[in-house]
């Protein structure tokens, strides 16, 4: 019996954690979709796309590729994309060894638009998570667990 209990206690406190990790979310995901669309046109699902295929070998996925990246469905991309290529951020390449598959390539003035927002993107990332680490004690714990958690491992001395 009592390993029921503790299971619901662990449930409980899950779901306390799961609120405030959505809390976070919300909060950042708010911030950053205003800054970019204010400042730079920019959707938030755009400016992803655009930084995923900024980071590709030669600026090119395939459509699916695309959507892993971004952890969006491919009737999601394949619209997104629709919206890149009409403002010239994007074209579509058929895929030579596949007469089904397409690349999204990025263009010169989808990366220039990229590079643009990233430093809003960053800095809004920065502020908002300032401002919800200030306001909630257990959020800025997680954070800065989940900092450290990321860092890179540091380098061995002169050996």
């Amino acid at each position: 019996m009592s390993s029921q209990i503790s299971g619901v206690g662990e449930a409980v406190s899950d779901a306390r954690m799961w609120d405030r990790m959505l809390r976070l979310h919300t909060h950042v995901e708010s911030r950053l979709a205003t800054a970019l669309q204010r400042r730079h046109g920019l959707g938030l699902s755009e400016y992803r796309a655009l930084a995923v295929l900024d980071r590709a070998p030669e600026g090119e996925l395939r459509m699916q590729e695309l959507a892993d990246g971004l952890g969006l469905n491919q009737s999601s991309v394949t619209r997104l994309v629709g919206r890149l290529n009409a403002a010239g951020y994007t074209y579509r390449d058929p895929c030579p060894d596949d007469r089904r598959g397409a690349y999204t390539v990025l263009t010169e003035d989808g990366r220039v638009r990229c590079h643009e927002a990233r430093a809003t993107y960053d800095g809004t990332l920065a502020t908002a998570t300032e401002e919800i680490a200030a306001a909630d004690a257990a959020i800025a714990a997680v954070l800065t667990t989940a900092r450290r958690a990321v860092e890179p491992p540091p380098r061995p001395g002169p050996g």
